[in-house]
């Protein structure tokens, strides 16, 4: 009989590989060694110096194939000498495995494999399984998972749906799954007026008030309440600045910055729209120049509640005795991509220890979490 994968083991030997964003540090290469030497066919599809992985079980072009997104790469550590273990030691103290990547999401990732490992060989499904693995999901996100999913369509590869290993519980596992995601945007505004001695108020234009009321006007706005799947959109003033020591200096320049998560109430479109009129009112007001250029992190999504995430929660519940909350809260994830190939959900471990000193998650948490893509893998190939 051909022995399990121990996926806490498989864990392990991934928070091993100082895989800091965007080294591949070893990950990916043990990764297709595993899979590999499973049936999968898989092959490396690099871009830009980042490294990623695409592995499937099964034919191309299956009727259906369950796909699994994920990252192998890490934040940084921080202040080493913070750390009580080796960030890259996957120390087992008192039931909890320590390390950078533990929580985030290297034992998802492992979980996942060790999973779909012990499926192929035990009961070979009808259909494919595929894994998109990517080392950029910590840092610039554009040569990681978009580039997989852009190598998947020239080659003809797709998912059926896939499952976003991602931390998605709050306290405790069977807690919360993600079925979308805010949207989220940056936008960069710079106030120019004219630069003038401060006693002398009158012969410079100041740009601090005209950046003062168009924060205060875009901070005091209410963006919306809330949609049927998503809580009320937010904007925080994240920077204001100008760069300026000298008390006796009225400056010629303020630059300010703000984030906006918003719902499925609007696009990215809409909201610059919306912040270019808002700038234009006050500019045409005090007669300074406002520019302003917005960086869209991803639009909001949501796969509506359905036999996808009704299999998941039903596994999460099994292995748990916990029926998960169906979420869109938290940041962006890289399901942001995945959107708009297939249906996607996330479910994962319990994020609350994530970039964390100390990183680590219990050691039981990482079989449960095998136990419930075991479970989903079982289900969705049962299904007619």
């Amino acid at each position: 009989m051909t022995k399990l994968i121990d996926p806490v083991d498989l864990t392990a030997k991934l928070v091993r590989c100082a895989s800091v964003t965007p080294v591949e540090g070893g990950a990916l290469i043990l990764l297709e060694n595993l899979l590999g030497g499973a049936g999968f066919d898989c092959t490396r599809v690099d871009r830009n110096g980042v490294c990623n992985l695409f592995a499937r079980w099964g034919d191309k072009g299956a009727a259906r194939s369950f796909g699994f997104n994920g990252h192998t790469d890490v934040v940084p550590i921080g202040d080493a000498a913070a750390w009580t273990h080796d960030p890259f030691g996957a120390d087992i103290v008192d039931g909890y495995l320590y390390g950078r990547g533990a929580t985030d999401m290297k034992s998802g990732v492992a979980a996942f494999a060790a999973a779909a490992v012990d499926f192929v060989r035990d009961t070979p499904p009808d259909g494919a399984i595929i894994l998109a693995i990517t080392g950029d999901e910590e840092g610039p996100s554009v040569d990681g998972t978009i580039a997989l999913l852009d190598w998947m369509t020239t080659q003809g590869e797709a998912m059926s749906d896939c499952l976003v290993g991602e931390p998605t519980c709050v306290q405790e596992m069977g807690d919360m799954i993600k079925i979308g995601r805010r949207g989220s945007m940056t936008a960069h505004f710079t106030v120019t007026g004219k630069q003038g001695h401060s006693a002398y108020p009158h012969l410079a234009l100041n740009p601090l008030p005209a950046m003062a009321r168009l924060m205060d006007r875009l901070a005091s706005h209410t963006l919306d309440t809330g949609t049927a799947h998503f809580d009320p959109s937010t904007l925080a003033i994240v920077t204001i600045d100008t760069g300026n020591p000298a008390t006796n200096v009225i400056p010629a320049h303020c630059r300010a910055s703000v984030n906006i998560r918003f719902n499925d109430t609007h696009t990215g479109e809409s909201l610059t729209g919306w912040l270019r009129d808002m700038a234009d009112s006050v500019q045409d007001e005090i007669g300074v120049s406002i520019t302003m250029d917005v960086d869209l992190s991803g639009e909001a999504f949501l796969t509506p509640p359905g036999a996808l995430s009704a299999l998941i929660v039903d596994a999460m519940r099994a292995e748990t005795g916990r029926t998960p909350e169906l979420s869109t809260t938290g940041g962006t994830s890289d399901a942001r991509f995945v959107k708009d190939h297939c249906a996607v959900v996330e479910c994962g471990l319990v994020g609350k220890r994530m970039h964390q000193v100390d990183e680590r998650v219990p050691v039981a948490d990482i079989a449960t979490l095998k136990a419930i893509y075991t479970r989903v893998l079982q289900a969705y190939f049962s299904q007619p």
